[in-house]
Parts: structure tokens; C-alpha cells; sequence
């Protein structure tokens, strides 16, 4: 029998389970582009409930007890002799989220010799040392396309509280209990006409290319995969070679490419220097692909009207990060990506891959990230490793 750690992130400080806003949520069997929605063979929860919290434990307990299997499940991931790190030398499989990831460094890889399977309940596994994952035989996977359309309704959100000033405006009748509307529309425009661009035009950057087209503005975008000819004609979309390109061309811009060693503090003083004055940030994507400290000298300077995204690094943040505190900031704590909506999806998936594990079948190739000794589905479209 096998024992499954599950890093997840803390209840909700008024007790599980939460009192939900919504008796159903709506049932999504496929996505853009023929993908299906997780296929396992069935689920011990109800579509809709908080499942990637600790007391959640994504639905997978009576599943794994069933089989005889060891599941433990904590949020304690961080501090010395967390119980991570007590947990997983004899772990078998991690389950880990983008949003309270249990980072999987070489060390602690190292030191889990039976650790065979890591799954991200959701999409992105920069939080596994991927080389280390190779070198040691793993196989990694995540729940592709999960929450990709969660993330990029959350990235459009942003793009539109930056542009229209939307924080420092409800901030007036809230904390300040005022009514100051020419404080409030001084840095308020419309997005109507402007160039927006995207950063990484995979499943999340196509989605929201896609929802921006509407507002009649003028799209650009920049990827390693240039998007199909057909596409580019169908939102009239300008293409860039290179980041510096995309940048120094629009007046918004967000990001959704991986993190890489190519991509990390992509974003330094020289790079934001080189974008308009005024221009906006939004991040979805990892927090490493802009330099922290040269955002908040932008937004000090006036390089950068506004920022704003929902990563972070370390996740969570000490208090001390200057995000929590630099201006023109519209910033939220990663939960772009585990709207309940999602969670029903990710959730399913993990169940998918374990299923799929256990009984020696395939995992689907658009969930593997590591396989075989390499980079594999996924990972092999998606990631570069050094080392």
C-alpha cells in the first residue's frame, strides 16, 4: 500500500465548512480545443464545495482509505521540522497546489527515496525541482487546463481594476467612508482603444486574448509557438519575436508563460523601462518572471500606472513584502485558480491520475509535466531544465 502526502492550504479562519454563496455550480464536461474535463471513475464529493483546504482534502480520503492507502494531509510546509519534511521520506506520492505549494526542492527530493508520483492539484509545477525530479526516476504531473479558464476571467478582472482605478475608488466609501469622486476617476480610463498584450499565448494567454476582444482594443501577443495564421486573423492579433517587442508596444500587459530559467526576473529595471510610461502589469503566472524590488521602483516612479496579479514569492508572502504596501497595486492572494468552479476540476483530476497510477494505465499526456526520465507531454511544450 502506498502513503500520499497532500500539502493544502488552511481552512478558513470561521471553521469548515465555509456557508456557500451557491447550492450548484454549472457542469463543464470539455474545454476550448476538444479537450474533456478529469475522466475518473468516480468522485466522493459534491461539485462546488471548498475541497482544496486542508478539511477538503480533495475529496480523496475515502478513496485512498478504501484501498488501504496512508493519506496524510497538512498546510504545515514551511517552518523547521514542518510536518512536511517529517512526513515525506517514506511518501510515496505528493499532492501539492500552485496557491500553498509544497516546494519540492533537490534537498528534500533527496531525502524521499520511495517519492515516485508528485501531482499539482491545478496547473504549474515550478514548485518541483524538475532536474531533481528527473535524476530521481518521479514522475510529475498536473491537472492541465484545470483552471485555466478560472485564471483567465481573474487576469481580465485585474486588467480592468488597474485601468479603471477600481481599488483606490471603493476604498472611498469603504475605509475612508467618503465620497470623493475626483480622487477617484484621476487615474481612471477606459480600456477601449488601448494595446493589450499577452505574454505566453498557451491555453490561458488564447483565453484571454479571446475575452479582451470585445472591448475593441488592440491585441498583441508573444510566444515561442506562434499561434495558427487562422487565429491571428481571427482577433486580429499582432504577433512579437520577443518579450522587449510585446513590452515597449503596449499599454497593458499580462503575463502568462511559465517559469523557467529563461523567464525568471524576465521583468527587471531595463525591461519595464523599456514599456511606455503608464503601462500596466498583470500577473497571473509566477511571481519569479518580474523582479520583485523593480516593479515597486516603477510604480514609486511613474514608469507603471498600476500592478497587479495574485502570485507571489515565497507563497505565502512575509508580512514585510513590499507588495503588500507599494501603490497602484490590485493584488490578491493566489486564488485566481481555485475558484470552487475549478476546484471541482482539479480535484477530479488528481483523482484521475491516481487512479490511473495505481492501476500501471497511462496518465494522459497533456498532464505530464515528467515521465520516462524527461520532460514528457505538457513538460516537454512547456519547461526547459538545467542542471
Amino acid at each position: 500500500m502506498a502513503k500520499i502526502l497532500a500539502v493544502l492550504y488552511p481552512d478558513p479562519v470561521g471553521g469548515y465548512p465555509p456557508d456557500y454563496a451557491r447550492d450548484e455550480i454549472p457542469a463543464i464536461t470539455g474545454y476550448p480545443g476538444g479537450q474533456t474535463t478529469p475522466t475518473p471513475q468516480t468522485i466522493d464529493f459534491t461539485p462546488g464545495q471548498l475541497l482544496g483546504s486542508v478539511s477538503g482534502e480533495l475529496g480523496l480520503r475515502r478513496f485512498l482509505e478504501d484501498r488501504g492507502d496512508t493519506y496524510v494531509v497538512t498546510s504545515d510546509k514551511e517552518a523547521p521540522d514542518s510536518t512536511l519534511d517529517r512526513e515525506l521520506p517514506d511518501a510515496d506520492v505528493v499532492i501539492s497546489q500552485p496557491f500553498w505549494p509544497a516546494y519540492l526542492t533537490a534537498e528534500r527530493i533527496a531525502s524521499a527515496p520511495r517519492l515516485k508520483l508528485a501531482i499539482t492539484a491545478g496547473i504549474g509545477s515550478d514548485h518541483v525541482d524538475l532536474p531533481s525530479a528527473i535524476a530521481h526516476g518521479m514522475t510529475v504531473a498536473e491537472v492541465t487546463f484545470s483552471n485555466s479558464i478560472s485564471v483567465s476571467e481573474h487576469a481580465v478582472m485585474q486588467i480592468l481594476t488597474l485601468v479603471h482605478n477600481y481599488m483606490p475608488a471603493h476604498d472611498w466609501v469603504t475605509a475612508k467612508k467618503g465620497w470623493n469622486i475626483a480622487d477617484s476617476v484621476s487615474r481612471a480610463y477606459d480600456l477601449e482603444g488601448m494595446d493589450v498584450g499577452v505574454l505566453g499565448s498557451g491555453r490561458i494567454g488564447q483565453a484571454v486574448l479571446r475575452r479582451l476582444a470585445p472591448f475593441d482594443v488592440r491585441l498583441h501577443y508573444s510566444d515561442v509557438h506562434r499561434l495558427p495564421k487562422e487565429v491571428e486573423e481571427e482577433l486580429e492579433l499582432t504577433w512579437h519575436p520577443d518579450a522587449r517587442s510585446l513590452a515597449s508596444s503596449v499599454d497593458v500587459l499580462s503575463i502568462h508563460t511559465p517559469l523557467h530559467p529563461q523567464t525568471q526576473n524576465l521583468f527587471d529595471d531595463d525591461l519595464i523601462g523599456a514599456m511606455k510610461r503608464g503601462s500596466y502589469i498583470v500577473n497571473t503566472a509566477r511571481a519569479l518572471i518580474v523582479d520583485r524590488d523593480a516593479v515597486v521602483r516603477a510604480l514609486n516612479s511613474g514608469q507603471l500606472a498600476g500592478y497587479a496579479g495574485d502570485v507571489w514569492y515565497p507563497q505565502p508572502p512575509p508580512p514585510d513584502h513590499p507588495w503588500r504596501t507599494m501603490p497602484y497595486e490590485a493584488m490578491t492572494p493566489h486564488v485566481s485558480g481555485s475558484t470552487l468552479s475549478a476546484q471541482a476540476r482539479y480535484a477530479a483530476g488528481t483523482r484521475e491520475i491516481l487512479e490511473c497510477w495505481f492501476d500501471g494505465r497511462p496518465i494522459r499526456p497533456e498532464y505530464l509535466i515528467v515521465d520516462g526520465g524527461g520532460l514528457a507531454g505538457t513538460g516537454a511544450r512547456s519547461y526547459t531544465v538545467t542542471g
